[in-house]
Formats: structure tokens, C-alpha cells, sequence
């Protein structure tokens, strides 16, 4: 009950800060926020046998945290003097995770995105003490307010069922950090100039992941996870990873990048820059192909289908969508069957079909309230008699993973916020100022969504609070162009 509690505090701070009209407010909260949430981290881990070198030698620890103030503070001043740095840092220090020990687990955590996010937060809330600012950009509207209900949902849930230590890691390494991350990037002023930049770097950086699972490809050697290395081994195809844990992780960042480049590139009127970003494009999609992600490439095909309809035709596309799941669809039955070799559905979706299967039958035995917030791993080992390696920490379903944990209530916030955040991400993508910026993150926006029905991590991953920061930026210059008119 006292992490419930604990995790409900913060989880209302992050909350109240998306929502208040004030920046002053804003910024005490975000200032809270930013004391809260590792204070609860730190109590967490405290005697976690991790952390007993740094226990046993002081000094180490002293200079652990001298290192990490030096960098927040050096990047503070870095993004006090040039705002646009923040954005460019925020995009380089994007899809670098690194394992950690937390507890009895390993997570996989974006320590650089949080140095950028908490360097950001204070070159953002320390002007805005000092001047005590009334007002700062438009009111929140429902999105804002939807999110800082789930944030505080998810809380207050982990206060029953088996998932309290998954529920506070959820919360304090994802939830509310990247909430601020989204406050963070709606208010940064975006101009063309620094979105093609953002998006240069972006392509870059994905380009350089891409080579180095080309490299893996090329020499039969992983770089990280254990798991994927086994699997390699006793597997008849190889897929790569990059500097990420997972495939599939690795291969919804390509999508994200790819179409984000494909929705410049229809834009474009210059032939030289057509044929520099198809050549990028090609290669983003090799490396794709070595991740051999099945859920990213229905996600990409969702956001490249969201380019065709915005850009030329809607009754064509859904055409042209509908024929190729059909095809797909059919052919991927027959695979199915000679693949498999009549083998169940859940060893030819590698286990999924159960997970999905065992998360329903978790939500219609506690159709209302879920299991609890972080639940479903322990609960789902708990109920099939599963080991650890049988069970997963989601269903690979977000709807099912939510519906299982919070029942209805989480099910229908989450409904509420995937609504909201497809409005606010297409309203009036065709007639903006930049479309290939905004129709562009639309569709990033919905290749991630399809690709957490199919495989997990929707508010887990800093992409999804970027994808609706930079939407909320658009639709607030749009607001503030349409009033000076």
C-alpha cells in the first residue's frame, strides 16, 4: 500500500503537470517531480545487492553522483542558451538503452534520454520561477487530461495483485519521466529549419544502427541479450538487434524513422533530395529486413498507408489496403499451415497465441478492475502453472496486457487516450504549414500504435510521448496562426 501511494504522489505531480494553466505551477510541479520520482527509486533499490559495491565504497558512489550533476548541469546551461539543442539531444540519445540490475530484474534503461529530459526540465522550469509566468502556450485540452488520468490510474491499480515492483519501474523509469519528456517537447518552439535537423539526425543515427546490424548480420554475432543469441543458435533464420535488446524494438525505431523519411520525400520537389532520401529509405528497410519483425512491417505498411491517404487518395488506399490483406491474409494462412506443419497456433506464433489467449481469460475472471497495474506476468504464471520463461512481462497485445491488469476501467482510458491522440495528431493534417512534418508524424504515430497490438510497449517506449509532443506543438502553432489571423 505505501508504494501505491508513493508511486499515486508522483503519478499526480507528472499528472498536474500536463493539465495546470500556470507555468509557474508548471514548473514547481515539474521541479517536484523531478525531486519525487528518483527518491522513490532510490528507496526502492536501497538494499538491492546491485548497489553494494557502491555501499562498501562511498567514494565510487560520491563520484557516481558528482558525474551525473555535472552532466544535467552542463546540458542545463547548453539548453538555457540554444532551446533547439535540447530537441537534437533528445533525438541522439533516443534508442540507446542499457541493462541495468534493479531489484530482483534487469531493466533496459534510457539513462541518457533521462539526463537530457531532467537537463530539459530545468532550463525550462528555472526562467520560469524566477519571472513567475502566468500563462505559457494554449490550455490543456483532453488529451492532457486523459493522460494524467492514466498516469494516476495505473497507480492507484498497483495497489492490489502481484505486479507492484513491475508497476513502480513502469512508473517511475517510463510513466512519469517521459510525461515530462512530452510537456517538454510540445513547448519547444518547432520551426522547419530545426524539424529537418531533428529529422537529419534522426536518419543518421538510424543509418549507423542499421550498419551495425548489418555487421551482425555479416558475422553471425549479437552484440547484446542472451535471449536473441539463443535463439539464433537453435533457429533456422537470424535476425539482429543493433545496439537495442530486442529485434522488435530495433525494427519499430526503423519504422518510425522510415516513415517520418517517407513523408518528407513526398513532399519534396527537388529530384536530389527525392533520390538521397529513397537511397536512405532503402537501406533503413534492409535493416529492417534482418530484424525479421513481423509486427514492423504490418506497422509500416499502417503508416505508409496513412501517407497514401493523406497525400493522394483515401478511396484508393483503403482499396489498395483492403486487397492486400486479403492476399496477405491468405498467404499467410497457407505459410502458416506448411510452415508449421500442422503444429498449434501457439508454437507458430512462438507463444504469443497463448499469452494473448491466457490475458483474456485473466480479464473476464476480473472484467472490471484487472489484476493490478504490472501484473500480468506473475498472475499469468500463476494461473497456467507457467515458468518464468513461458511467461512474458505483456501479453504482446497492449488492449489484452491493459484489459487483463486494469480491466475495464484502464481498457476505456486507453480507448479514450488512442482516440484523442489520433484527433489531435491528423486534425487538419493536409491544409498545415509544413504537411510532410505533421502528416508524417500522424503516420509514425499509427505505425507505433499497430505495432504494440502486435507486439508491447505503448507508453513504455519515449517514442510514443515524442510522436504526441511534437503533434501538440503543431496543433498549438496552428491555433496561435489561426487567432493572429
Amino acid at each position: 500500500m505505501a508504494t501505491a501511494l508513493a508511486l499515486t504522489i508522483c503519478s499526480l505531480l507528472a499528472g498536474a503537470t500536463l493539465v495546470v494553466r500556470s507555468a509557474t505551477t508548471r514548473a514547481r510541479l515539474m521541479l517536484a517531480t523531478l525531486v519525487v520520482a528518483p527518491l522513490i527509486l532510490v528507496i526502492h533499490v536501497a538494499d538491492a545487492d546491485q548497489l553494494s559495491a557502491l555501499r562498501e565504497r562511498p567514494a565510487l558512489a560520491v563520484a557516481a553522483l558528482i558525474l551525473g550533476f555535472s552532466i544535467v548541469g552542463a546540458l542545463t546551461v547548453l539548453f538555457s542558451k540554444r532551446p533547439s539543442a535540447f530537441v537534437i539531444a533528445l533525438v541522439v540519445t533516443l534508442p540507446f538503452r542499457i541493462p541495468i540490475a534493479v531489484g530482483d530484474s534487469t531493466a533496459n534503461l534510457l539513462l541518457g534520454l533521462y539526463l537530457v529530459v531532467a537537463a530539459g526540465a530545468l532550463a525550462w522550469l528555472l526562467p520560469r520561477l524566477r519571472s513567475g509566468a502566468s500563462e505559457d502556450g494554449s490550455p490543456p485540452a483532453a488529451l492532457e487530461w486523459v493522460i494524467a488520468v492514466v498516469l494516476v490510474l495505473y497507480s492507484l491499480q498497483s495497489a492490489y495483485g502481484l505486479g507492484r515492483d513491475p508497476a513502480l519501474e513502469n512508473v517511475v523509469f517510463f510513466y512519469v519521466p517521459f510525461a515530462l519528456l512530452f510537456v517538454l517537447v510540445a513547448r519547444s518552439r518547432w520551426t522547419e529549419r530545426l524539424a529537418g535537423r531533428a529529422l537529419a539526425v534522426l536518419v543518421g543515427l538510424a543509418l549507423l544502427l542499421s550498419a551495425i546490424g548489418f555487421v551482425e548480420f555479416a558475422t553471425k554475432h549479437i552484440f547484446l541479450n542472451p535471449k536473441v543469441i539463443a535463439s539464433n543458435q537453435f533457429s533456422d533464420y537470424f535476425r539482429v538487434n543493433s545496439a537495442f535488446f530486442d529485434p522488435n524494438i530495433f525494427g519499430r525505431f526503423l519504422v518510425v524513422v522510415i516513415v517520418l523519411l517517407v513523408a518528407w520525400i513526398c513532399w519534396q520537389k527537388r529530384n536530389s533530395r527525392v533520390a538521397l532520401g529513397a537511397l536512405a529509405a532503402a537501406i533503413l528497410f534492409g535493416g529492417l529486413l534482418i530484424t525479421l519483425s513481423q509486427s514492423s512491417f504490418v506497422g509500416l505498411l499502417a503508416g505508409l498507408a496513412v501517407i497514401a491517404a493523406l497525400r493522394w487518395s483515401v478511396r484508393w488506399t483503403v482499396v489498395v489496403v483492403v486487397a492486400t490483406l486479403l492476399v496477405g491474409g491468405l498467404t499467410a494462412a497457407v505459410a502458416s499451415g506448411v510452415l508449421s506443419g500442422g503444429q498449434t497456433a501457439d508454437r507458430a506464433t512462438s507463444g504469443r497465441a497463448a499469452l494473448v489467449t491466457g490475458g483474456g481469460e485473466l480479464f473476464v475472471q476480473r472484467p472490471l478492475q484487472g489484476w493490478g497495474a504490472g501484473s500480468f506476468s506473475r498472475q499469468y504464471r500463476l494461473e497456467n502453472n507457467a515458468s518464468v520463461e513461458r511467461a512474458a512481462s505483456a501479453s504482446h497485445t497492449i488492449p489484452i496486457t491493459i484489459a487483463a491488469e486494469q480491466g475495464l476501467i484502464g481498457l476505456i482510458a486507453y480507448l479514450a487516450l488512442l482516440a484523442l491522440a489520433f484527433i489531435r495528431a491528423l486534425r487538419g493534417a493536409r491544409s498545415a504549414p509544413w504537411p510532410e512534418m505533421q502528416i508524417g508524424v500522424a503516420a509514425a504515430l499509427v505505425a507505433l500504435v499497430v505495432h504494440t497490438l502486435i507486439y508491447a510497449a505503448f507508453l513504455e517506449d519515449p517514442l510514443t510521448w515524442v510522436l504526441l509532443g511534437v503533434a501538440t506543438a503543431l496543433a498549438g502553432a496552428r491555433s496561435e496562426e489561426a487567432e493572429s489571423d
